[in-house]
């Protein structure tokens, strides 16, 4: 196997191109003059060839400046010696760590090692997976020595996807490694592609940690939001007015309901409670607020089914049109979005819905959850509106357009209660959380 050697000019391989991988392998091609990209999907590389980024995350003019050269040929990584492996790290069925992408991506990058190089891990794991899991297969499939012939470290993503204030450049960047040497090498690499600075964490399990628990830390604070949003809605008086009320304290943390999605939120808690329970111990509060906003879509669906016998409609085949499908709002991502919980326990009552996202990809949510995606203005007239994901498209539009297919007198639920409803037609039945 040919050796590279030590090298203060690193040659950067980016393994993964998502909402994560891509804005880091630019970060790198700015700052290092050989930086490859690589994806297993060809789709997705010739996309990024052709200017097109689908996760909304760069723009065209980025991806047109950049000297990042982008590959599906895993041996076009052979030539690098720091390894960025961004790939994601879903559930099971029984919302069990899922490690296949990233047991895949190791045996795909083992062969390409060479003697020298430095292996960094930047998708959400629990504690141990680093150096107990991937460590050996790439020494496995490369035939060298872990901690001896090759290095690993850890330096946890941080990037929010849709938000430009808070990029990669912005965030401290947690960087870690298996011994000193590993860890000044991916500080130096790191900080010269983020302005923010680094913190040096003392070991990989230190940082590993710190990832999931940034994620746990704030499930927590939304199912705290959700639970007291439920208890206010028997009480009768509006979840937000009693937020903003409280939050006129100093220390009152602003938090707020909702549906919680998305490939980080809803999933990074259960790597957590997955390694408590692996070692003994039974975690009561972080399952606890899984299990309040894992069932929020079920509670809304039914929320909305009071409300149209409220108002003396018929619920079995009624019509129920939904805006918006992705997991938060002006992005396209569909993972782990908690939309389709709303329309499945629907589907149990009779009720038809019609689902209408604009960002979404119709061929990709169709796929992944059944739902066909219908553009708002085909519509038949529909009995309920849940504005379920608040995109800037939707909060943009008059009250009149945004609400013209529903029918006189019809029921309006503001998921994340984001329109005034002084400015609604009065006959609107109106809720939020």
């Amino acid at each position: 196997m040919r050796g590279k050697g030590k090298t203060l000019e690193e040659r950067i391989g980016v393994v993964g191109l998502g909402y994560v991988g891509l804005p880091v392998a630019l970060g790198f091609a700015g700052q290092f003059e050989d930086t490859v990209g690589f994806d297993i999907s060809s789709r997705r590389i010739s996309a990024l060839r052709e200017g097109r980024d689908e996760t909304g995350e760069v723009d065209e003019d980025e991806l047109g400046r950049t000297s990042l050269s982008f590959t599906a040929d895993p041996d076009d990584l052979e030539r690098c010696t720091l390894y960025v492996v961004t790939v994601p790290t879903p559930l099971d069925g029984n919302h069990q760590p899922d490690l296949r992408p990233l047991r895949q991506a190791c045996a795909t990058l083992g062969p390409r090692l060479s003697r020298g190089d430095l292996v960094a891990f930047e998708s959400t794991v629990y504690p141990g997976v680093t150096e107990e899991c991937c460590g050996p297969i790439l020494a496995e499939h490369s035939g060298l020595r872990q901690g001896v012939d090759f290095k690993l470290g850890y330096s946890p993503e941080r990037i929010n996807p849709g938000d430009r204030e808070h990029t990669l450049d912005r965030i401290v960047k947690v960087v870690s490694g298996e011994d000193e040497e590993a860890l000044e090498r991916l500080a130096a690499a790191y900080g010269a592609i983020v302005s923010a600075g680094v913190h040096r964490a003392p070991s990989i399990k230190t940082a590993e940690a710190a990832k999931v628990i940034e994620n746990t830390q704030r499930d927590l604070n939304i199912a705290l939001m959700n639970e007291l949003a439920l208890i206010f809605d028997r009480i009768g008086v509006r979840t937000n007015e009693v937020l903003e009320a409280a939050g006129t304290k100093w220390n009152f943390l602003p938090f707020s309901p909702g549906l919680v999605g998305g490939h980080c939120i809803g999933v990074d808690p259960y790597y957590l409670t997955a390694k408590a329970e692996a070692v003994g111990y039974h975690p009561h509060v972080i399952l606890a607020g899984r299990r309040v906003n894992d069932g929020m879509g079920e509670y809304l669906a039914q929320r909305v089914v009071k409300l149209l016998i409220q108002t003396g409609r018929r619920v079995k085949s009624s019509r129920v049109g939904i805006l918006g499908l992705t997991f938060k709002e002006n992005v396209p991502d569909i993972r782990n979005s908690r939309v389709p919980d709303i329309i499945a326990e629907l589907a149990e009552f009779g009720v038809q819905t019609l689902v209408s996202d604009p960002l979404a990809d119709p061929q990709a949510a169709w796929e992944e959850y059944g739902v066909e995606l219908m553009d708002r203005e085909e519509w038949p007239e529909v009995d309920a509106m849940i504005l379920a994901v608040p995109h800037r498209t939707y909060q943009e539009m008059a009250p009149g357009e945004l609400l013209a297919p529903l029918a006189a007198g019809g029921v309006l639920v503001d998921l994340k209660a984001r329109l005034e409803p002084a400015t609604l037609p009065p006959e609107t039945v109106y809720w939020s959380l």
